[in-house]
């Protein structure tokens, strides 16, 4: 540990001694600008914020030293997710802090602190509907300050929405004259240049968040990236039409290939800053944090439309990293790029791990907020359901891409619930994408994650009383952040392989969608090399002892009555359409055989000890079935999952 951290430092240190130089350098330049761009994009501060976001803010602080005047600090959206963190803020305890305490204000409050000085929006904004932003970002008589900074994106309008409509101001003003303002675009200056902001955000919000139907969003097609693209231009026009030739695009896509095809569509734009796909990109692979998996070098060069480049950038999330990207333009706004780039911006471009502070003492402010919301979280570790040996693998590659053990955890429980309600329940199907954080441990500091990092069962908590291996509420509130309610559903056989079918529909080896499913009750095999909604290959129903009960799909083929029915339980979000799952589709065509009931009433919005929530579920199996005795089950590779079988690392043993 220690000597990980003093290589840490000296590579730090290093960077600030050849600044110094570059420092030298930038003034005696005469010719374009030299710029320092800070990023970051999917804070969704979870429980490991409480270190990590301090160092963040240490490891900002060095960098911004290096260069005080030419730097700028973006986000490329969500800056915030529901869970125990994000609710900490909501506690009495926070007043004094905040002005007035609330669900997500210390989130934004850490923003504010850390100077960011604009954000795009990313999906997670939208959560908990556009009520919630408003609360979060404006200002009110009670002290709380609101955002400091304007949130951008040119493919969104909320002229319907009754609670963010009157937020929305003119393009391309100074962003430091628009807090608390939504725009297309923004306009910030560095050393006497303007830089032109244009944010975008991804058009499967309608289908992955809750904006509401006040709320446009285009293109309507998520897929169309020429129509995204045309959607983008004319905001980018704006601005060089004003004589700005130098535009960076705050972007929230979901996946960085969407980034990376947006940019041969654009012309006049030479950063793009990606948000939402949680990818690692480096050059330096002692810099990679534990359990973290790189996706290629930063940055990712590109050629726009106009056969200009553009410099990708992305970084991991969850303020474990720290963007740097030092550019240099031309007189005429172009990137100096190959021979004519400063080597020493080649070399100090990258993503800076904040495993340990930076040389930089952090802000104050973050320290104070997130000593207060620790002191709240900290509370719900002490409140222990169940014990685990083993870890509980929640990582976002893995729940999005493969079974894992947390979601046949969560899956039973979800199944065990439902059952206790409606007997004749045979399945169980929730989206990875819900599952937020492992349960455990990842030891080691640092290095390529492809060869060391050992998986732990939790640690212990001496001050709430929590051995290794307990498994709190904390524990299962920062995992299942959303807390989705249950819905038990009556599907028939083509209709269940309609589901799976779209489940996997999206997988492939640079992808890791959301609707990726975990289950229970039942095992599937998919080959990911076919077209989607003809991969399901086999599909089986299993009882508690894992035999099959009924095959329903075997080569690829729908067996026996295809409107034989089963009666399954899913998440509400996945019943209501949430990430395109057809579940609205079979309601609609027959309410009747469906036969839809939710376990959470209403417009209920769940708590942890709400029956019929998946938090509730996950506790009460816990307790039930571990609270004495561990649970056991190792997580493992592909080619050893049995239930997910992806037959392009391992042979269909479903039926």
């Amino acid at each position: 540990m220690r000597l990980f951290r003093h290589r840490w430092v000296s590579l730090l240190g290093l960077a600030i001694v050849t600044a110094l130089g570059l420092l030298l350098w930038f003034q005696q330049s005469s010719s374009g600008l030299s710029l320092q761009i800070l990023h970051a994009s999917d804070f969704e501060a979870g429980i490991p914020a409480l270190e990590d976001a301090v160092n963040f803010s240490s490891v900002l602080n060095t960098l911004k030293r290096e260069m005080p005047n030419n730097t700028l600090v973006l986000s490329s959206g969500d800056n915030f997710i529901m869970g125990p963190f994000f609710s900490a803020s909501a506690d009495p305890q926070l007043r004094q802090l905040l002005g007035r305490e609330g669900n997500g204000r210390g989130d934004i409050a850490i923003m504010n602190a850390l100077g960011v000085q604009a954000a795009a929006w990313g999906n997670h904004e939208f959560d908990e509907g556009t009520g919630r932003i408003s609360d979060l970002f404006v200002a009110d008589e009670k002290g709380y300050q609101g955002a400091k900074f304007p949130y951008l994106a040119a493919n969104l309008n909320f002229e319907q929405d009754p609670n963010l409509k009157e937020l929305q101001t003119a393009d391309a003003q100074l962003a430091e004259s628009i807090p608390q303002r939504i725009a297309h675009s923004a306009i910030v200056t560095v050393a006497g240049e303007k830089i032109g902001l244009v944010g975008v955000t991804t058009p499967l919000l309608p289908i992955i968040a809750s904006p509401g139907p006040g709320v446009t969003v285009l293109p309507q097609n998520p897929e169309d990236i020429p129509g995204l693209a045309a959607t983008v231009q004319p905001v980018v026009d704006h601005l060089t039409r004003q004589g700005i030739n130098k535009i960076i695009l705050l972007s929230h896509l979901q996946q960085l290939g969407m980034e990376i095809q947006l940019a041969a569509q654009l012309q006049d734009v030479d950063v793009i800053i990606a948000g939402g796909s949680h990818a690692v990109l480096t050059n330096n692979l002692e810099r990679v944090r534990e359990g973290d998996k790189v996706l290629g070098r930063y940055p990712v060069w590109k050629t726009s439309k106009t056969k200009e480049p553009i410099a990708i950038v992305n970084t991991g999330a969850n303020y474990r990293y720290v963007g740097r990207l030092l550019v240099e333009f031309d007189h005429q706004g172009r990137l100096k790029t190959g021979s004519k780039a400063n080597p020493d911006y080649v070399r100090l471009s990258d993503a800076y791990p904040t495993l340990h502070p930076g040389t930089a003492p952090p802000s104050p402010e973050v320290v104070t907020l997130i000593e207060a919301i620790r002191s709240v979280i900290m509370v719900k570790d002490a409140q222990q359901y169940g014990q685990a040996k083993v870890f509980l693998n929640g990582s976002r590659r893995d729940v999005r891409t493969q079974e894992t053990n947390l979601g046949n955890l969560t899956a039973d429980a979800n199944l065990a619930a439902a059952q206790k309600i409606d007997p004749t329940v045979k399945a169980s199907l929730k989206n990875g994408g819900g599952i937020r954080d492992n349960i455990g441990a990842i030891s080691g500091l640092g290095g390529n994650s492809a060869t060391a990092g050992e998986r732990l069962p939790t640690q212990a908590n001496p001050t709430a009383k929590k051995k290794m291996g307990d498994i709190s509420r904390l524990d299962i509130e920062n995992s299942l952040r959303f807390n989705n309610s249950l819905t038990l559903l009556t599907l028939t056989a083509v209709e269940l392989k309609q589901v799976l079918e779209h489940g996997v529909a999206a997988t492939s080896s640079l992808t890791t969608p959301g609707q990726f499913p975990q289950v229970a009750g039942l095992a599937f095999s998919f080959d990911p090399e076919k077209p989607a909604n003809q991969r399901v290959q086999s599909l089986a129903l299993r009882n508690a002892q894992g035999q099959v009960t009924d095959v329903l799909v075997k080569n690829g083929q729908l067996q026996g009555n295809p409107n034989r029915t089963m009666r399954i339980v899913t998440l509400n979000y996945l019943a209501d359409g949430g990430d395109a799952y057809p579940f609205p589709t079979f309601t609609a065509a027959n309410p009747s055989r469906v036969q839809r009931v939710d376990l959470v009433s209403g417009d209920t919005r769940p708590t942890f000890d709400t029956p019929g929530s998946e938090q509730k579920a996950l506790a009460d199996y816990l307790q039930a079935n571990f609270r004495d005795t561990p649970y056991t089950q190792a997580d493992l590779p592909p080619e050893q999952d049995e239930r997910i079988q992806n037959l392009s690392v391992r042979k269909d043993t479903v039926i």
